[in-house]
């Protein structure tokens, strides 16, 4: 792991909490990620997945920590080194966004308000506002993952696969447990939440999609499928869990538009 400066900004809205940004080839967006994120959180931790681009070189000079993989090793492990780093500092939960932009630093008091709000619950920034912004095939792949994680949850999950979140302390920990693979690792921090009674509350923020931006690391056939597939497993393994069903189908999700 290659660290670099660890400073607090002088301008920093939150101490108690540690913003995580995983990247893989971000060169074009990171740099202004990473300055919004400074701007609301004392701490920020970049993960450069293997990054060939400058990912590294473009953020060298901001006060942040850097853990950087030698190759690619996908995003649950980028999040779970993260993860690992920001424990380390005592933090008392964990903020995450992508590295790509998508997601407005801006929405991170959002996202802590509602959270204090609903202790020990996971908080995620829901792409409700210009959904139709979203490419078509992405909207698709997204209301599949949600049917399937709010069955598995038995709580009715919106956008189950925004990676801007809020993670409680707790489940921070809980995540380092657990396997990692890719983008089915998010899907199933909710889950392994769920069965230990930790709920989830959305927060709508705007769908970012910007005409230059690099190809999503998210490919949601293939992603959607290896989610399906593993909570397929679950489900059948316990018997389909008619009552979670029902709950996800007839229990509104806990939306929160805090300001």
């Amino acid at each position: 792991m290659d660290e670099v400066k660890d400073q607090t900004a002088a301008n920093a809205v939150d101490t108690g909490s540690i913003v995580v940004i995983p990247a893989l080839n971000e060169e074009r967006a990171i740099r202004a990620v990473a300055q919004g994120a400074l701007l609301h959180c004392g701490k920020v931790i970049i993960v450069d997945d293997g990054s060939t681009d400058r990912t590294g070189e473009v953020i060298a000079d901001l006060p942040l920590q850097r853990i950087r993989h030698a190759r690619p090793m996908g995003k649950a492990r980028a999040l779970q080194d993260g993860f690992r780093l920001a424990l380390e500092s005592g933090c008392d939960g964990v903020l995450t966004m992508d590295g790509d932009g998508q997601h407005a630093a801006a929405d991170l008091p959002r996202l802590l308000a509602a959270a204090a709000q609903y202790p020990h619950h996971i908080v995620i920034g829901a792409r409700l506002r210009s959904r139709d912004a979203a490419p078509g095939m992405n909207r698709v792949g997204n209301q599949q993952a949600d049917f399937w994680v709010s069955w598995a949850c038995g709580q009715r999950i919106v956008d189950s696969q925004s990676g801007q979140r809020f993670y409680p302390r707790a489940i921070v920990e809980l995540a380092l447990q657990m396997p990692n693979d890719g983008f089915v690792f998010e899907s199933e921090v909710l889950i392994e939440a769920a069965r230990r009674g930790i709920r989830v509350v959305s927060v709508p923020i705007e769908t970012r999609y910007a005409d230059n931006r690099r190809a999503s690391h998210f490919k949601p056939w293939r992603d959607v499928l290896r989610i399906t597939r593993m909570i397929a497993w679950r489900l059948l393994s316990r018997g389909m869990m008619p009552r979670n069903y029902w709950r996800a189908r007839t229990v509104p999700p806990i939306v929160v538009d805090t300001v």
